[in-house]
């Protein structure tokens, strides 16, 4: 996908991509193509209304492209119990020609999201929702179509679920924020946000953009898809709030939503931007950044929230005046800290969070727990893709300071390893004793953390 905020210049791609006849081009760059002329329709006509959508909900190549992103991005089966596998047993190119079918004759009905709970790092759970495969490459579809028309609204602080943004830019905005003298913070937990969102209100902002019905009413469907739990359809058509996690659209839709929070802080005519109040949002995680945030700023936003039928978590919404008390964000800890070389001064400090280093360890562990037979090479390959994915989230360069985090990551593995290879079976190998370590790093790749750069070399 190409859009305007788009880090990599791909200018000149996109030029040799218009060039080319369609009977040339893949379905991805046809998508491609289908989405810039939206995008800039949309970003050139800022009232723009589009009619005329629907249509391309079943036109081969978006159903094709829609199935590659889903199977891409990998899950388990829905309700109906049918994997990647089953559907090109199946026939890929009939179950997307029948999807296509159902869709344009206006028969498509979503089947029941499957819910199973995840386990939370504070021993709660949270839900799930699984749709169908079927249902989430025409939720894929939709979005290939929507997704390019809001991004041309979406504002700069809103880094979660956008194409080109991470949650490595929220926190450089973070920083930027705090170097200028922003350093009072509210950071602001929202109550149940994804189960939250009225749809009547929800609809409202997707009509300033969305004026084609049938579009509308196909994302209807999937706002009051039922639940299936614990052998029970509940919920349904009674249902008048929430969007189901796990579905492909749903981050887009609470995007589109949160936007007019966006909007409000960032309006130059409002007090929020009056008083340099600055908003950076990750999805229904933000943080509001001021020289001073008021009693009154804080109400104002209570207000916003409340006519949008949302509400602040008091119990874990903090404000805090960072240069006296630090703040967790996206996984991420922000302290002011004295300078590490011993100088008469302190520096914006950005590093992983206790909280992530625990999380980390668990997945460790439990790695190593469950395989007390692996050769050495797959207890390498098994912790590094454990450790890379954790590494590369947390080192932003110029941004944060995780080398302390490194080392402890680097002793935690060095004293796992010791007594995971100890109490292996009778035989012992050169891993046994206090070089295990060090001989997974040097004979097999065992990524070394101390030593590890975001590129991914060592």
């Amino acid at each position: 996908m190409i859009f305007k905020n788009h880090k990599i210049d791909e200018a000149s791609k996109q030029g040799e991509l218009f060039k080319k006849g369609k009977r040339s081009m893949s379905a991805a760059e046809r998508v491609v193509q289908l989405q810039e002329k939206l995008y800039c329709k949309a970003k050139q006509e800022r009232s723009f209304k589009f009619y005329v959508l629907y249509d391309k909900m079943y036109i081969a190549y978006m159903l094709s492209e829609a199935y590659r992103k889903v199977k891409s991005n990998g899950g388990a089966a829905g309700v109906d119990r049918q994997d990647f596998k089953d559907i090109e047993a199946y026939g890929l190119e009939k179950f997307l020609r029948e999807l296509g079918e159902d869709l344009r004759k206006k028969e498509y009905k979503p089947s029941a999201v499957k819910r199973v709970w995840i386990e939370k790092a504070n021993g709660g759970k949270r839900p799930l929702g699984i749709p169908t495969i079927r249902d989430r490459v025409a939720q894929m579809v939709c979005k290939q179509i929507i997704e390019p028309i809001f991004e041309s609204d979406f504002e700069d602080s809103s880094y979660g679920f956008r194409p080109g943004r991470s949650s490595k830019d929220a926190m450089k905005a973070i920083k930027g924020h705090l170097q200028e003298g922003r350093t009072e913070v509210l950071d602001a937990d929202l109550s149940s946000y994804f189960d939250t969102i009225p749809h009547e209100k929800l609809q409202v902002a997707l009509k300033q953009r969305i004026a084609d019905p049938r579009l509308l009413h196909l994302i209807g469907l999937w706002l009051k898809s039922p639940v299936y739990e614990d052998g029970e359809i509940k919920g349904g058509q009674k249902q008048k709030t929430g969007t189901p996690q796990g579905g492909v659209i749903s981050p887009l839709l609470a995007n589109v939503y949160m936007h007019l929070v966006d909007k409000v802080i960032n309006d130059a005519g409002k007090m929020f931007y009056k008083a340099g109040i600055k908003i950076v949002r990750y999805a229904d995680d933000f943080v509001l950044m001021g020289n001073q945030i008021t009693g009154v700023a804080r109400e104002r936003l209570g207000s916003i929230l409340d006519r949008m039928g949302l509400q602040l978590n008091e119990k874990k919404t903090r404000q805090v005046q960072v240069k006296e008390e630090g703040f967790n964000f996206l996984g991420f800890t922000v302290r002011y800290d004295k300078d590490i070389k011993g100088r008469d001064k302190r520096y914006w400090n950005i590093m992983p969070s206790a909280k992530s280093e625990k999380k980390v360890r668990e997945k460790i562990k439990l790695f190593l727990d469950t395989g007390g037979h692996y050769p050495a090479i797959v207890v390498s390959r098994g912790l590094n893709a454990i450790v890379r994915g954790w590494l590369n989230y947390y080192d932003v360069p110029g941004v944060s300071y995780p080398a302390m985090s490194k080392r402890r990551m680097r002793y935690y593995l060095f004293d796992k390893l010791h007594r995971y290879y100890n109490r292996k079976s009778q035989r012992r190998s050169s891993l046994y004793g206090r070089q295990a370590f060090d001989i997974l790093v040097r004979k097999h790749g065992m990524i070394d953390p101390t030593k590890y750069n975001v590129k991914g070399s060592m």
